[in-house]
């Protein structure tokens, strides 16, 4: 599936958003190579981030990190932003709330399934949500392919048996219970974005942080308003979302949506690889047999996606723990 997909998109009318802040642009005579290269930083900035978060989990514990995402990255997207700044149709608050809800309780899910699933394993896990979203908004034949590789996938993942590989059931049920959250948020947030615009990105992010930032606090292992934490917290949360987004970004503006859509594909073996580096998450082969199915799953929704109109639009930067 498309980056655009798996995030909710914002229709952009030519005369209600003119005070956006400037995205971020290759320069017009860059090779595509080079947004190829910016995507791939991306990712393992993402992935990094999320293996730094890991680390912190003795500490803080995964409820602690969760609440320094969402604090932090609320801020970071309300400073960048700027939502005051836009015009808003507004009146469809529902869809706004439930898209807040959604990526709160996404962060708070695939933290938990961090505790016990390795990080590639649990990315993979989730991102069954964007995919079931794309297989049920296509009824064509070759869709049946995608939707069989990716049970593959997670019959080599999921503890049902020899060759689970010893994954944790407890945290393999909260990566897919974060993959549920991503595809409402995905849905919640089209229809939030439509009358929010660009804004919706800070105004969700906001209402998950009022919801679980307290959760987080609560259940905590210890104080996260620490010297020691904090910066850490910070830098999680640009690791995982302004940096990330910004060469995001970029890369789209020499991509197309399709190759933009495969590369991002390619997140859950980032993620497998930024675990093995950062966490020794050694992975088992039928494992990686798992991540490779609902990988070409993933990338094959995406080559062969049909889209019935062309529109202008912008995506709506997610707060997701796994990066998007």
């Amino acid at each position: 599936m498309t980056q655009s997909e798996k995030k909710s998109q914002t229709t952009l009318p030519a005369d209600e958003h003119n005070n956006s802040p400037p995205l971020p642009a290759l320069p017009k005579k860059a090779s595509p190579l080079v947004a190829i290269l910016l995507l791939l930083i991306a990712m393992l900035s993402l992935q990094g981030g999320a293996s730094l978060a890991k680390t912190l989990f003795p500490v803080v514990g995964p409820q602690g990190v969760t609440a320094l995402r969402l604090g932090l990255g609320s801020i970071l997207l309300l400073l960048y932003f700027r939502p005051w700044r836009f015009k808003m149709r507004g009146g469809n608050f529902r869809a706004l709330l439930m898209y807040g809800l959604a990526l709160g309780c996404m962060n708070y899910s695939f933290y938990l399934a961090l505790r016990t699933v390795p990080l590639g394993i649990a990315v993979a896990l989730e991102f069954t949500g964007p995919l079931a979203v794309a297989m049920f908004s296509s009824r064509r034949p070759v869709d049946f392919v995608w939707v069989a590789l990716a049970v593959a996938g997670l019959l080599f993942l999921l503890p049902l048996g020899q060759s689970a590989g010893g994954v944790d059931l407890k945290g393999a049920c909260f990566a897919l219970i974060a993959g549920a959250c991503w595809a409402v948020y995905i849905l919640a947030g089209q229809r939030a974005g439509s009358s929010y615009g660009p804004g919706t990105a800070a105004m969700g992010s906001v209402i998950a942080a009022i919801i679980f930032f307290p959760i987080g606090v609560a259940q905590a292992h210890t104080s996260i308003f620490t010297w020691e934490i904090l910066p850490l917290g910070l830098l999680i949360a640009l690791l995982t979302s302004a940096i990330p987004y910004s060469l995001e970004m970029m890369a789209l503006t020499k991509l197309p949506a399709k190759t933009f859509g495969t590369l991002m594909s390619m997140e859950p073996a980032m993620a497998a690889l930024s675990g093995i580096i950062f966490l020794g998450e050694f992975l088992t082969a039928s494992q990686w047999l798992g991540l490779a199915a609902i990988i070409a799953a993933s990338a094959g929704s995406t080559l062969t996606i049909q889209r019935k109109t062309k529109i202008e639009t912008v995506d709506v930067p997610g707060n997701t723990p796994s990066g998007k």
